[in-house]
């Protein structure tokens, strides 16, 4: 029986490790061809590796981050996606806390209608949501993450109803006699108990609204403000015509925050996606 565990073991280990290599194949690719030359990667192959003759340096990045507005498009995404976290991180986190502690049908059909809308497909509301942003305003980098909110809420909130749910009552109850009222309770009590759903929820909401293209794209206006998807969908150098060694080099500069952040909070994503799910 052991030999065999160990056997399996050993078959998972090698299955995930060449699953592993197959995802991190493209990035490998991105990255090895923002160190190339415009006429190697067009004319010599873009899946050969750079020699002496087609190795560029930095000149990728430097061309991709002056020439571009690459530093422009990086303030808006950085703006659009701290603030976007921000706001689904404080709300949802109250409102599940709501709709844990208050038993009824009202927190009941609420929760239910937030797990609804995580299975609702995007393409449903795009047109509706572009005139509604429009009309009340919200087409701008400083007020889109109210849409980021509506969207990213489901997921947040049923993450955070899991959580708290395995919060002891006795502790809130403790605190009001010592004089706290609710917003306190909430904010000096529960919330700091909220760390591993409340890093883990906001990792995985970093990561979609900072590579998210379509809702930025529907929603802001291309002329005035694009985000770092938007500025590579529609990089263009000389002559109107697309360089692929500075779009490559503006992709891997958008990468790696993302993955810097998901690397130092991975752990937070395991412990609290099981607080989230499973005690929930």
């Amino acid at each position: 029986m052991a030999k065999r565990r160990k056997a399996g073991s050993v078959i998972l280990t090698a299955v995930l490790s060449i699953l592993s290599l197959v995802w991190l194949y493209p990035i490998f690719m991105i990255l090895m061809n923002s160190l190339k030359t415009e006429r190697a990667i067009t004319t010599s192959g873009a899946f050969r590796l750079p020699a002496a003759a087609t190795f560029a340096g930095l000149e990728n990045y430097v061309s991709a981050i002056v020439s571009q507005g690459f530093l422009k498009s990086l303030g808006y995404s950085l703006f659009i996606t701290i603030s976007s976290v921000a706001l689904i991180l404080v709300c949802c986190s109250m409102c599940a806390w709501y709709i844990t502690r208050v038993k009824g049908r009202l927190s009941r059909g609420l929760y239910f209608l937030f797990v609804l809308s995580m299975v609702v497909p995007f393409q449903m509301v795009m047109f509706t949501l572009s005139q509604t942003a429009d009309l009340l305003k919200l087409n701008t980098p400083w007020n889109i993450c109210v849409i980021y909110l509506g969207f990213g809420a489901g997921l947040a909130v049923f993450m955070f109803c899991g959580f708290v749910r395995s919060v002891p009552v006795e502790v809130e109850e403790a605190s009001m006699i010592d004089g706290c009222n609710p917003i306190q309770t909430f904010f000096l009590i529960v919330l700091p108990m909220l760390k591993p759903t409340l890093v883990s929820v906001g990792i995985l909401e970093a990561m979609w609204v900072w590579n998210d293209y379509l809702l930025p794209t529907l929603v802001l206006d291309i002329k005035n403000y694009m985000t770092i998807p938007m500025l590579i969908q529609h990089f263009r150098g000389s002559f109107g015509r697309v360089e692929m060694g500075p779009m490559m080099a503006c992709i891997m500069l958008t990468i790696i925050p993302i993955v810097i952040v998901y690397l130092l909070g991975q752990k937070y994503i395991i412990k609290g996606v099981a607080a989230g799910a499973v005690k929930g």
